[in-house]
């Protein structure tokens, strides 16, 4: 039976659009690699899919073999080899999904034999149509290097059209604490503070989890009205005074390092910056978050933002199972 977890494709998948604002949860897309820790992060999906109501579908794309078997002189047994290439994924699927103790959540499972990677998820986000997605910041089980995020990840960062949610092989805190790290200066992207703030409260209420608003202010700048208006959206989202944070200093550094004192478990913070100077896939804040932190963090994107092209979906590439 063909997997598909939409109802029908929200405006997030239709002509470069994105959704910019979590407000509601009904489908989750976990990404699943074998090396990085995929128990955890099906655990933290869990959390949060129980808390919201929403239901799981568990995806996994061989990009090692999908490569292989596109550049093979020889097609002969190609086809056979993909066959088997997604059984064994299909396996382990189901293998992950028995050993997760929830029978009170949908869960469902398909697979991939496409490369490279992000343009097989990229595929099944928009035949799927989740409102989150969810995958390691590294494809590697190795912790012993500093946090960062592996390619991949950085082409989802500028193509996922959801919300999308870059896990570490951290185990989060018995009541999770969020954070919420904004711009409200002039000249960032219009909406950007408000969608992000809006979607922190929403996945920090389903999670049961505390949320802290961050704002990095530089020393040279003090502008009330940013204050109020920082203020003022904390306010549409019921955070109160004390859990609003002004960290003075370069926001690219002040804000990550005041993260990791605070000990956070979830950073959600805007994907894109299109203030001039900055970096073209990442701004600079949250490209640093991503490389020194080692939080999970939730990247929303304005909704201002017009993504490339989605990709085509590769003919018998995919095998789904409900």
């Amino acid at each position: 039976m063909a997997g598909n977890m939409g109802s029908g494709q929200h405006p997030a998948t239709r002509q470069g659009a994105v959704r910019s604002v979590v407000d509601k949860l009904k489908s989750i897309l976990v990404v699943i690699d074998r090396a990085s820790n995929p128990h955890l992060t099906l655990a933290k999906a869990c959390v949060i899919a129980r808390h919201a109501g929403a239901r799981l579908e568990l995806f996994m794309c061989d990009a090692e073999h999908g490569y292989s078997l596109r550049q093979a002189y020889d097609a002969r047994g190609v086809k056979e080899a993909r066959e088997a290439c997604l059984a064994s994924a299909r396996r382990y699927l189901e293998s992950l999904r028995q050993a997760v103790s929830a029978p009170d959540i949908e869960v469902t499972v398909d697979v991939a034999c496409e490369s490279p990677e992000y343009q097989g998820i990229m595929s099944k986000v928009y035949r799927s149509c989740p409102d989150l997605v969810i995958r390691a910041a590294r494809a590697s089980a190795d912790r012993r290097t500093a946090p960062g995020v592996d390619a991949n990840a950085l082409q989802l960062v500028r193509t996922c059209p959801v919300p999308l949610m870059l896990t570490h092989g951290k185990p989060w805190q018995p009541q999770p604490r969020f954070a919420a790290a904004i711009d409200v200066s002039p000249g960032e992207t219009p909406g950007l503070a408000s969608a992000t703030l809006r979607t922190s409260a929403y996945l920090a209420r389903s999670c049961g989890a505390g949320l802290d608003v961050l704002y990095g202010e530089r020393e040279t700048e003090s502008d009330p009205a940013v204050r109020e208006e920082l203020a003022r959206l904390a306010r549409e989202v019921n955070v109160p005074p004390e859990r609003v944070h002004v960290v003075k200093g370069d926001p690219a550094r002040a804000v990550p390092g005041f993260a990791a004192e605070q000990g956070y478990d979830v950073m959600v913070l805007g994907a894109l910056s299109h203030r001039p100077g900055l970096a073209p896939i990442v701004g600079t804040l949250t490209g640093n978050v991503l490389e020194t932190l080692d939080c999970d963090c939730v990247l929303v994107k304005p909704g201002s933002y017009r993504l490339p092209a989605s990709p085509p979906v590769e003919a018998g590439a995919t095998q789904s199972l409900a």
